[in-house]
């Protein structure tokens, strides 16, 4: 088993790389938001995930723990491979994979490639109880009870990350303008003034 490679990186596609460690290339496939958070000819320590099959090996490559620890909750979900959790780590963070199965969010979880509304419904069943805890094994906060009581406070939330606020931000925001009985799109509306 591979738990990280580090070394120099001597290619960068768009949905793989290959970091040279001593001589030896690693072909290690990654999201394209990971490959395009590298350098070339740089320093890089990515953790990895062996996918062995009958005539294969392949590496699948994260920038963090957080990242990988994620990947192996969503591929112990019936339907989802590597290749499709890769794709969901690519379009969305640990933290805000987790709120959306925490939120039961199937459209922000249908984002992956071969990721349908069925296969997003099975993620949120199956891994809705190991992301409640406070963290992942190595610290990601989730999102699940923090002081959002309603479901629309939880949706500008998954919102306003999805925009790219960190969750501090978004929750001091949502704290500062929510009223009972306001709709998600005024929320988001408010405290997307108060945010920026």
């Amino acid at each position: 088993m591979i738990s990280y490679v580090k070394g120099t990186v001597a290619y960068i596609g768009n949905d793989c790389i290959v970091v040279d460690n001593n001589g030896i290339g690693y072909n290690i496939q990654v999201s394209p938001s990971t490959a395009s958070a590298v350098v070339m000819e740089k320093e890089v320590k990515i953790y990895t995930y062996m996918n062995v099959k009958e005539n294969e090996l392949s590496l699948f490559g994260f920038l963090t723990k957080e990242e990988l620890n994620m990947f192996n909750l969503l591929i112990g979900v019936n339907g989802v491979g590597p290749k499709s959790a890769v794709a969901m780590l690519g379009a969305l963070s640990p933290s805000q994979l987790a709120l959306a199965i925490a939120t039961e969010d199937i459209k922000a979880l249908s984002v992956g490639q071969g990721i349908g509304k069925k296969i997003a419904q099975r993620i949120a069943l199956e891994l809705k109880d190991k992301v409640g805890a406070d963290t992942i094994t190595t610290g990601v906060e989730i999102v699940q009870k923090v002081d959002v009581t309603t479901g629309e406070r939880a949706e500008a939330l998954s919102a306003l990350m999805a925009l790219g606020f960190t969750k501090n931000e978004a929750e001091n925001a949502i704290k500062a303008v929510f009223v009972n009985g306001m709709a998600t799109e005024e929320i988001i509306s408010k405290a997307l003034k108060v945010v920026k």
